[in-house]
């Protein structure tokens, strides 16, 4: 285990203890929100019916999304993903803020895809693509912020 997820693991014990439906219809909740405008054209269409799991790995947190009648839901374990992209929090942070495109991460292989690639490659373009409302601003700034802490074991 590096310095980092020593120091986090123990800090995010809270978040183990809630069961990760929960973790997942939370987060699909804000993406319905931030991306209801690429929702409504139809940009994520390609995810119907599909399973997309989200792990960060040095936190021990596990989310899995989907698209069902034009709405990102959350699932539980008990529906396995299609695909998934592991990595640390760092990692999905700067990806988040916009710091670092998947590209990147991938190719440092701070990013892991396993399972269905085209799938995960789609998500991959899309999340490029995609530009966040303005109103979305304040979000992106704090991911920003999180993104620049420095955390023991993480180089500079």
């Amino acid at each position: 285990m590096s310095a980092t997820q020593r120091f986090l693991y123990p800090l995010t014990f809270p978040l183990r203890l809630v069961p990760g439906t929960l973790h997942s219809r939370a987060l699909a909740g804000i993406l319905n929100q931030v991306m209801k405008e690429a929702l409504a054209e139809g940009e994520l269409d390609f995810l119907e019916g599909r399973r997309m799991a989200i792990e960060i790995d040095d936190i021990g947190l596990r989310y899995r999304l989907g698209l069902e009648n034009g709405r990102i839901k959350g699932y539980g374990d008990e529906h396995p993903a299609d695909a998934s992209i592991a990595g640390g929090l760092h990692e999905f942070l700067l990806l988040a803020a916009r710091r670092e495109d998947a590209d990147t991460l991938f190719f440092q292989r701070r990013l892991r895809m396993s399972g269905d690639t085209e799938l995960g490659l789609y998500l991959k373009n899309f999340l490029d693509a995609f530009e966040p409302p303005a109103r979305w601003a304040p979000m992106i700034r704090t991911l920003e912020r999180l993104a620049d802490m420095r955390l023991p074991g993480r180089k500079a």
